[in-house]
């Protein structure tokens, strides 16, 4: 459908947020917390994860996919995409299919995060798909001259941190940690001195909710985190009030929808944020 064939967008319409799974309701806590007054309408694509470990082609053919029913059935007027690996495969395509509709993706903090090292050198964190595309590539390159980046890909790790909600108990936290402490282990030295990694970037929006593991397995040193939720949620309220459409529902209600179990959604949001279905 091309952007003519969609009614024209409106401040009273809710905004429109997707991911491959839960992991994008870290965003949503941030977009929230901006915009108190506005709805929401978050889509985990659950029945189709996890994208990414299964290639561009097919998360650019989901991202579509979603973006189309966002559109056409809640008639959006703006769209996040709360998944980094969703966001270097399909944003630039999705501004061109939907030229009319703000857009706002998230990606690994690289230029932040090698702004405020104090050693020069930075650690990035995702899943296969964000760090092997050439969005990525693109990004390392810009800011290559400002120090240096680890780059760890961690396969399975949004999938734990799902099944720690989805299946509670020592096992589950037990599992993701375990893979903390892989990945970790295999980036080098993390510290404050010379030649280590004094900054970790959550390139995946799932691993927002495994902080705590990630911290585990960094031990003392002295390392700082970096999410993206913050910054891409005042990008949001900067286009939204260019176009002239923030509003002010007087509550920010959610309608938590998935193409997976709907029950594993809202036992997420719950469990991290607190929310319950605005309209189950």
């Amino acid at each position: 459908m091309t952007p003519s064939s969609h009614p024209p967008l409106s401040a009273d319409a809710p905004i429109g947020v997707f991911d491959s799974g839960i992991g994008g309701l870290s965003v949503l806590r941030a977009l929230r917390a901006e915009l108190p007054g506005e709805r929401f309408v978050y889509l985990a694509d659950s029945g189709y994860a996890p994208y990414g470990e299964r290639g561009e082609a097919y998360t650019i053919e989901r991202a579509r996919a979603v973006t189309d029913e966002l559109r056409k059935r809640h008639r959006i007027k703006a769209l996040v995409i709360a998944c980094n690996t969703a966001t270097t495969a399909a944003i630039d395509l999705l501004r061109i299919d939907h030229s009319d509709l703000p857009l706002v993706g998230v990606e690994p903090a690289v230029k932040p995060a090698l702004s405020s090292s104090r050693t020069g050198r930075v650690g990035v964190i995702g899943t296969r798909g964000t760090l092997a595309s050439a969005r990525f590539a693109r990004l390392l390159d810009a800011w290559s001259e400002s120090g240096s980046v680890v780059a760890q890909a961690c396969d399975g790790l949004a999938s734990a941190i799902e099944d720690e909600i989805a299946l509670p108990g020592p096992a589950s936290t037990a599992a993701t940690t375990a893979l903390c402490v892989r990945y970790i282990g295999a980036m080098g030295d993390f510290g404050a001195s010379a030649g280590q990694i004094d900054t970790l970037v959550l390139g995946c929006t799932h691993y927002v909710f495994a902080a705590p593991a990630i911290r585990q397995a960094l031990g003392d040193a002295d390392v700082r985190l970096i999410e993206t939720g913050d910054p891409v949620a005042r990008q949001t309220r900067r286009l939204l009030a260019l176009r002239g459409l923030l509003g002010d529902a007087g509550g920010a209600a959610v309608l938590l929808q998935s193409t997976g179990d709907p029950a594993l959604l809202e036992a997420a949001a719950k469990h991290w944020l607190g929310l319950v279905n605005s309209h189950p």
